[in-house]
C-alpha cells in the first residue's frame, strides 16, 4: 500500500514553491479529503470532502494516542473527482460532501486519523490522511490536562493548494504569500502521519566546523515527497509525542483545537490545567481572552512551545485565517485599529505578547537550526535551580537542561533582560507580568551565519530581522538591525491573577519527552503534578 505522493508544482517565479494540489488533468490515481471543522463534539455529524479518480474509495477513522485505535471502517463508498478552484488555499476547495458521519456518544476526547484509501489502476492501492479533534464533554474535567492544539499554526503552514503565510501562488506575479487561508482544504503530507525517521526542524547533532549550512528536514521532505513544512507544524511532529507520552505516563488528557478558544470558550471550563505543545506561533485577541481569564479565575498554563508571534483574526464563520504579517501597514484592511495582523509587539495593539504566556517570539526565534546558533547549548541554562520545577532533576546553576535531546531549537520565546549579580531579569523596557521569574535562558538569533555557502543560499534572509527592527525601534537600520539579530529563549514561572503560568519556550521541548530526556521528563512531570493538584 502507498501514501500518496505530493503533486509538485512547477512555479518558475518561485522554484522552492512545491506543495500539493490536483493537476489539471487527472494522469494518475489521487484521493483527497477534508472535514467540514477541525473539532467536534460527540453526537456532532462530520462532513467530509472527498475529491478521487476512482470509483469507490473506503474510509477509516481511529483514535491516535499512545497506540492507533480503529473504531470506524466504511468500505465501497461512492467517489468522484471534483473541480479545484486554482485559489483553493485562499477560498477553499468548495468540493460537495461526499460521506457524513456521526460521531457515537461515548468516544472519547482525543486525535483521530481518518484514512482514505483506493485501489490503484495497476493493482494496487493508495491512501491519504485527514484528521479532527474530539472536545470532551463529560464532567470529569478536574482529572484532566486539556491540550489545545495549535490549529492556528497548522493553518499557516498548510500549503495545499499552493499558498500559506510564508510563500505561495497569490498576488498580481503569482508568488506571494497568503495573507487570507481556508481551513476548507486537505491538510499536507506529513501532518497526520510521519515515519519514525523523518528528521526534525532542530539539528539532530552539533556540526563540525566545517560543513556547510543545511537543512536536513527539508532536503528530507523534498526527497520522500512530503510537505517541506511538516517539521514546523501539525499533529505528526509535535501534539502527537506529547500526548503518547503524557499517556504512558499515567497523565489523562483531553483534547480541544485553538480555534474552540474563540468560537466556544466554555471549553476550558473546570480543567484545572491548559497545555500547549511545539510549534505554536498565531493567536487571534479572543483566544488570548479566553487563555487571560482562565488564568486570572485561577487555572494554571503549562506551556511547552515556542515562537508566539502572530495576531490573527478569523473570518468566513470561522473557516479562513487571516494574517498579513509584514504586508499589514500597507494591505490589512484592519491597519488602523487593534486588530491589526502583525506582531503582537507592534506598539499599536497595546497588547504585548508576553502578557498572555510571560514570554514573546519577538525577542527570541532561531537557535539550533541552519546557520543561527549552530554550535550553541542545544539546551536550557539554568539560573534558579531552586524552582520547584527543578526538583530531583540534580541540576544546579549554570547546568544545561535538555541539552542531549536538544530541546532547544528551531524557534524560542524570550524577554529583553539584564543580567545582576549573575542572574537574568526583565529589563524594565518592555511590559511583562508582574512578579515573573527568568528559570533557565539561551541564547537565539535571527541573522543566520554563512558558514561555507553563500548568503543567497540560506533560508533566511533579512525580511524577518528587518520587521523586528521596525517593530521593536521604530526603523530598520544597520544597528537596530544588529539588536534585533541578538534574541534568547527563556524559561519562566509567574503567578497571575488566582492562577499561575510556566513556560518553556522552545518550540523542541517535545524532543526531550520524544527522546526520554529523563530531566526533561521530571519538569514536565513536576510541572503538570503541581497544576492538576
Amino acid at each position: 500500500m502507498s501514501t500518496q505522493t505530493s503533486v509538485v508544482q512547477a512555479n518558475p517565479a518561485v522554484f522552492s514553491n512545491y506543495y500539493e494540489a490536483p493537476p489539471f488533468d487527472p494522469i494518475g490515481d489521487e484521493i483527497w479529503c477534508y472535514s467540514d471543522r477541525p473539532c467536534y463534539s460527540c453526537g456532532d455529524t462530520i462532513a467530509f470532502h472527498v475529491s478521487t479518480t476512482a470509483s469507490r474509495y473506503s474510509i477509516e477513522i481511529a483514535r491516535d494516542t499512545s497506540q492507533l485505535e480503529v473504531l470506524f471502517t466504511r468500505d465501497g463508498l461512492p467517489g468522484l473527482r471534483h473541480p479545484t478552484p486554482p485559489d483553493a488555499s485562499v477560498v477553499g476547495c468548495g468540493w460537495p460532501v461526499s460521506f457524513e458521519f456521526e460521531i457515537p456518544m461515548g468516544w472519547s476526547s482525543g486525535a483521530y486519523r481518518v484514512t482514505c484509501r483506493i485501489s490503484t489502476r495497476d493493482g494496487g492501492s493508495l491512501e491519504q490522511h485527514h484528521m479532527f479533534l474530539l472536545r470532551s464533554d463529560d464532567s470529569g474535567r478536574r482529572e484532566r490536562l486539556l491540550m489545545i492544539s495549535a490549529t492556528g499554526t497548522w493553518c499557516a503552514y498548510n500549503n495545499w493548494g499552493g499558498s500559506n503565510h510564508y510563500e505561495g501562488i497569490s498576488g498580481v506575479e503569482g508568488r506571494n504569500f497568503s495573507p487570507i487561508l481556508s481551513l476548507q482544504r486537505p491538510l499536507p503530507r506529513g501532518f497526520v502521519v510521519l515515519p519514525d525517521d523523518a528528521p526534525r526542524a532542530g539539528l539532530a547533532a552539533t556540526p563540525d566546523p566545517g560543513d556547510a549550512v543545511s537543512y536536513p528536514h527539508m532536503e528530507w521532505a523534498y526527497a520522500n515527497g512530503y510537505s517541506k513544512k511538516y517539521a514546523s507544524a501539525g499533529w505528526a511532529s509535535y501534539e502527537k509525542h506529547f500526548v503518547k507520552w503524557a499517556v504512558q505516563v499515567g497523565f489523562d488528557v483531553d483534547i480541544a483545537s485553538q480555534y474552540d478558544l474563540q468560537l466556544c470558550p466554555q471549553v476550558v471550563d473546570d480543567y484545572p490545567c491548559l497545555v500547549f505543545i511545539g510549534h505554536d506561533e498565531y493567536w487571534s485577541w479572543e483566544m488570548r481572552d479566553t487563555v487571560d481569564a482562565y488564568v486570572e479565575a485561577g487555572g494554571r498554563i503549562a506551556r511547552f512551545a515556542g515562537n508566539f508571534m502572530w495576531q490573527t483574526r478569523l473570518e468566513g464563520g470561522g473557516r479562513q485565517q487571516v494574517c498579513y504579517k509584514s504586508r499589514a501597514k500597507s494591505e490589512d484592511p484592519m491597519r488602523d485599529t487593534q486588530r491589526i495582523t502583525t506582531s503582537w509587539e507592534l506598539a499599536q495593539i497595546e497588547r504585548p505578547g508576553a502578557l498572555t504566556f510571560g514570554l514573546n517570539a519577538i525577542r527570541g526565534v532561531y537557535a539550533g537550526w541552519g546557520g543561527c546558533v549552530a554550535f550553541g547549548a542545544a539546551g536550557f541554562p539554568i539560573y534558579r535551580p531552586e524552582h520547584w520545577a527543578f526538583e530531583g532533576t540534580g541540576l544546579g546553576y549554570g547546568d544545561v537542561l535538555g541539552a542531549k535531546s536538544r530541546v532547544f531549537a528551531y524557534e524560542v520565546d524570550g524577554l529583553d533582560y539584564v543580567i545582576r549579580d549573575g542572574l537574568p531579569y526583565p529589563s524594565g523596557r518592555e511590559e511583562v507580568l508582574e512578579g515573573i521569574s527568568i528559570l533557565a535562558l539561551g541564547l537565539a538569533s535571527n541573522i543566520e551565519v554563512a558558514r561555507n555557502v553563500e548568503p543567497t543560499e540560506m533560508f533566511l534572509g533579512s525580511e524577518d530581522c528587518e520587521l523586528h527592527a521596525e517593530i521593536l525601534y521604530g526603523e530598520a537600520t544597520a544597528e537596530t538591525i544588529a539588536l534585533a539579530g541578538r534574541g534568547s529563549g527563556m524559561i519562566v514561572s509567574v503567578e497571575k491573577g488566582r492562577g499561575e503560568i510556566f513556560h518553556a519556550g522552545s518550540v523542541e521541548w517535545v524532543a526531550g519527552l520524544l527522546r526520554r530526556d529523563t530531566q526533561v521528563e521530571r519538569v514536565t512531570t513536576n510541572v503538570l503534578r503541581r497544576f492538576l493538584s
